[in-house]
């Protein structure tokens, strides 16, 4: 291969690898933007839900209580309550707002991913027919080396000696013994 085709050979691999690296970027980012924006989403909604219980509960103190000094304080919970619930139903749509972009730009990298993922796929299927044809097979991946088998030693035969023969026939006669003592016992116990 010339020097020029494979200048661009490489350039060709860069951009494909910066590609994909940005296409993957893009989209992990979003997606961590997109989760962040629900998180805010559900806390505003339940700091909406938790104002408006408390404002159900002052308006029904409110409604049973008859003195016109606790009614009064009721009634500036009551104002400020209310002005908590708008604060937080407008911090929900806000976001909801917010959350729309994100989304549009999320799809569109997931998008961009999957073309960069079969742009990646076809540039290999395309890079082996090259080299078939050429008939020099590139190295695509690492191949596993071939393992060798291997022979095993001998296991080195121990001596035997006569004291240790004698020494085993002895424990299998204590073992034999007590073996016997144990069935013994345990016919009495049965019969």
């Amino acid at each position: 291969m010339s020097k020029g085709l494979s200048d661009l050979e490489k350039t060709l691999q860069q951009t494909k690898k910066q590609f994909l690296t940005s296409a993957m970027r893009a989209t992990k980012e979003l997606e961590r933007q997109r989760k962040r924006l629900r998180t805010e989403i559900a806390r505003a909604n339940a700091r909406a839900k938790r104002n408006r219980e408390q404002l159900q509960k002052k308006t029904e103190r409110l409604a049973n209580t008859t003195a016109t000094k606790a009614k009064r304080e009721l009634r500036k919970h009551i104002r400020k309550l209310d002005k908590m619930v708008d604060a937080a139903k407008n911090d929900a749509a806000q976001l909801r707002k917010d959350l729309v972009p994100v989304m549009d730009d999320l799809t569109n990298a997931r998008k961009h991913l999957t073309h960069a993922l079969r742009l990646d796929r076809a540039m290999a299927v395309i890079q082996r027919e090259l080299s078939k044809n050429q008939g020099t097979a590139k190295k695509t991946g690492k191949k596993k080396a071939a393992k060798k088998p291997v022979a095993r030693k001998k296991a080195a035969k121990r001596k035997t000696t006569k004291k240790s023969v004698a020494k085993k026939r002895q424990g299998s006669k204590k073992t034999g013994k007590k073996r016997a003592a144990k069935t013994k016992a345990v016919k009495k116990k049965v019969a």
